[in-house]
């Protein structure tokens, strides 16, 4: 990657005070703006909208100005996992719990790869990414804000657990660090959730229905009983924090709905009931279409087992999330990526932006999904969300520009190359011949 030694001059000038001028301004929620600005300060935004108002043209007078093609907030992929995976085949999965020296060497290269895409947020849903978001924070690793998981957390035998190893050996492994957990019945599911609060995790992933990865459970059944998702839901509601579930099937969303989660991730058997329960809770749907699309066209790189159950859930999935975007299901974009394989052009982080192209194929405008990768996104979050994803006084100041219009071709949001300039709590971190380097 190329070297950039620090963040832009015109970042730290002024005292950190500086003028976006865009030909156009996508806002993240409400109408674009042709020839608009932002007006940045250390890292939060004191101005967005027109360029030619008062306002703008007394703050920007003696300020150093960059102009951009396009401005828009930063990307949000809700639904990651910063494991440093190179395969799915769960046995890769033990070797990323007990080499994990080697999955944060190459998960921190992924991380500069997402920021480098426009992403400046991600929410992790099981992996690394506590530690990685401290490397971020203290400035040893060039990333994008990491919201993390830590753990996703099964019953025995279910989503979570590898079917093929011994018990023991699949808790030993969880015990140093791989970022499993099982929990069976109420109070083993109540210490589940506190332990990933002691390690900072700010959002809570569970299973409540089986999976495409894990081999012997399935992905339209059921897991943890209503009991035991509604203790999990109210003990992380103490600490201020969400529960995501990843379900697959009818009765699994319906349980989490009714016991109060808060994101539906994948949702591939979602109906007409289903959609009105999303709706009237006013649940958030993670649909990540790109894993399933990757996954279909990468067979080498999943078990025969978890390409069979990919086959069985890839058409009611596309279904299930055409018709939540019919009837306004609330969605946020999310992919389901868990690592780059250097040189490959699906199995890579730089291209988790070809979700928003999968939203718009399924019936919304590009304004729309742009929505969901950043205003909507931050949502994702419930109490722990930062003031993000929105161009607007008083939110962070992460933004991206781009050489073209998403509006006019939305997959131009899923190719690094596009994304000209990168800004990050007011930072510069990308820019035309600068790919994001932590060096």
């Amino acid at each position: 990657m190329h070297v950039q030694a620090q963040p832009s001059d015109q970042s730290t000038s002024k005292a950190n005070k500086f003028c976006i001028e865009a030909d156009l301004l996508i806002p993240g929620k409400g109408d674009p703006i042709r020839n608009g600005c932002l007006i940045i300060e250390d890292d939060k935004i004191l101005y967005a909208g027109k360029a030619s108002s008062s306002e703008a043209l007394a703050q920007a007078a003696d300020l150093p100005k960059t102009h951009v093609k396009v401005v828009m907030p930063g990307m949000w992929d809700c639904h990651v996992h910063l494991v440093g995976a190179q395969s799915y085949d769960p046995a890769a999965f033990i070797e990323i719990g007990t080499k994990q020296a080697l999955a944060g060497a190459r998960a921190a290269r992924d991380c500069m790869i997402l920021l480098d895409a426009g992403f400046t947020s991600v929410r992790e849903m099981a992996g690394f990414g506590v530690q990685l978001a401290r490397a971020v924070k203290e400035g040893t690793l060039a990333g994008p804000n990491i919201y993390s998981a830590n753990c996703i957390i099964s019953p025995s035998g279910g989503h979570a657990d590898i079917h093929s190893i011994p018990k023991g050996w699949y808790d030993d492994a969880c015990s140093h660090g791989m970022p499993m957990a099982t929990a069976d019945g109420v109070p083993d599911c109540l210490k589940a959730v506190r332990m990933q609060l002691r390690t900072g995790a700010k959002v809570i992933k569970i299973c409540t229905s089986g999976g495409v990865l894990s081999e012997l459970d399935n992905p339209i059944d059921q897991q943890f009983s209503d009991e035991e998702i509604r203790a999990m839901v109210e003990e992380a509601g103490r600490a201020r924090r969400v529960i995501g579930a990843h379900c697959h099937g009818k009765a699994g969303i319906l349980a989490a709905l009714r016991n109060g989660v808060k994101t539906i991730e994948h949702g591939s058997f979602i109906d007409e009931e289903c959609a009105d329960l999303m709706i009237e809770k006013g649940a958030i749907l993670v649909a990540t279409r790109l894993i399933v699309e990757n996954g279909l066209a990468m067979k080498e790189f999943f078990p025969p087992f978890a390409y069979a159950k990919m086959l069985q859930v890839a058409n009611a999935h596309w279904s299930a999330m055409q018709l939540a975007v019919k009837k306004g299901v609330k969605m946020a974009t999310g992919t389901d990526t868990a690592g780059s394989v250097p040189g490959s052009d699906t199995l890579t982080f730089s291209k988790v932006g070809r979700e928003l192209a999968y939203h718009v194929k399924a019936g919304m405008t590009p304004l729309q999904a742009i929505e969901s990768a950043t205003y909507i996104a931050a949502q994702t979050l419930g109490p722990q969300a930062p003031q993000a994803g929105l161009l607007a006084k008083g939110y962070d100041a992460d933004f991206i520009a781009l050489d073209e219009s998403p509006l006019d071709d939305v997959a131009i949001l899923g190719e690094a190359k596009h994304v000209t300039h990168v800004w990050k709590a007011g930072k510069l971190y990308k820019g035309p011949g600068h790919p994001v380097s932590s060096i």
